[in-house]
Formats: C-alpha cells, structure tokens, sequence
C-alpha cells in the first residue's frame, strides 16, 4: 500500500504537470482507497471541449456546490458530511461513484489554482478527520511543487528562492520545519514536541524571517527546491 512519504518524493521528482497527474494518482487512490481521484488545474478549463467544460462549470460551481464553496473560501480541504446531511448531498450529486467525496486545495499566491478530488462509491466508508489531515499535507506539498515550478526565476533558469538551509535554523526549529513539510498543524506540532501551541506559532514567526518567507507553503518550497538541487547534483 502507498504511503504518504512515497507520495511527497514523487511530487518533487514530477518535472511538469502531466507527469505529476501520471505518476501520484496511482498512488494517491491506493492511500485513500478512492474510487476516483483527479487534479486538476482551473487553468486547464478553456482548453476542454465544449461539452467537458459545461460539466466542469457545474461540477465546480460554489454556488451549487456547499462542498466546492467551502473551498473556494476557506482553501482547505473538506469532505461531504462537514457541510452538508447525506440526503442533501444524494440530492446535488446522485452518482453512485461520487457517494463520498473530498476535496483539496492546489493555492499558489494566494489564489486558488487547482483542486485535488477524491471519491469513494455507495457502500464504501465516508471520508474522515484523518483523511483530510492527510489531504492537507498533501495540498500542502503540491501547492509548494506548483510555486517552484512556476516562479519567474526558475523559467529565467534561476532558482526560485535560496535553497533551503537548516544552519540558519535551530535544531527545534528544523523539527518544526519537517512537520510543517507533513503537514502538521500548530497545534499536532506542540503536541508532538512537548510544547505549547504558541510557542510553535512564535517559532514559525522567527523561521519565516530567517528564510525571508511569508507562508508556510514557501517555506516548504524552499525545501522542496533544496531536496531537487540534492538529487540532481553529481555524486
């Protein structure tokens, strides 16, 4: 079975986006025993055919949909039954393989510029905490491959932010960062460490000035671009 370590190496190894839909879906249903899964980009949706992209427009209408608005608005992940009753949902998507659905965010600048979507079919088990905490770590981590794959510099052949180092940072402050990088909230991460909520809030506030980032998602993009520098280097 797949794990979700498996998975994050794959999404650094991706060198485009086709490859990184190619190479994790396998991987990503097996780990959350999904009938279906797809990601995919909004910027993708002029480039279907008409008919495609009229099913997309519906299927992802926050106006129609409470679990695409929960989204858009809060840009994490969520399932069917934190927003709305079964027969309610049974009532907006009757499909028998979209029974159970989650969904997550792919954010980058801010913006909201992919979905990662899983289902499940009748009579499978509802997605739960653990799955969305899962999901969070993994949005989080794709959301750091698309801010590195798509920053200026890079496509000007420089690196998109100073690599990564764990000399600027505490040996505490390297355990926070690597929990962050699996998706950790504060507060699992205070729990984690024997320290309190706060104390990992300040600890962040400090590793963002150290690595001159405003977000967690960039902090884990200089990881991520870190960790490509070490693999493609020559031994």
């Amino acid at each position: 079975m797949a794990n979700l370590q498996s998975v994050f190496q794959t999404i650094i190894h991706a060198k485009n986006e086709q490859e990184l839909k190619s190479l994790i879906f396998p991987e990503v249903s097996d780990y959350f025993v999904a009938k279906r899964s797809r990601l995919f980009f909004l910027e993708e949706l002029p480039l279907l055919d008409s008919r495609l992209q009229k099913v997309m427009q519906f299927a992802l209408s926050s106006k129609r949909n409470p679990v695409v608005r929960y989204l858009v608005e809060r840009h994490t992940p969520v399932h069917e039954a934190l927003v709305i009753s079964p027969k309610a949902w049974q009532l907006i998507c009757p499909r028998a393989d979209h029974w159970h659905v989650m969904v997550g965010p792919i954010v980058n600048q801010g913006q909201l510029v992919g979905v990662i979507g899983l289902t499940r079919t009748i009579g499978m088990p509802a997605f739960d905490t653990q799955n969305l905490l899962d999901l969070s770590a993994l949005c989080l981590h794709l959301s750091a491959w698309v801010a590195t794959l798509r920053s200026p510099n890079l496509a000007k052949g420089k690196l998109p932010h100073q690599p990564f180092k764990t000399n600027n940072l505490t040996p505490r402050e390297v355990q926070i960062a690597e929990l962050v990088a699996q998706g950790r909230t504060n507060a699992q991460i205070g729990v984690e460490l024997w320290i309190t909520e706060n104390s990992v809030k300040q600890a962040l506030k400090r590793m963002f000035r150290k690595l001159e980032v405003s977000s967690r998602a960039e902090m884990v993009a200089q990881l991520s671009a870190s960790t490509m520098m070490y693999y493609s280097s020559p031994l």
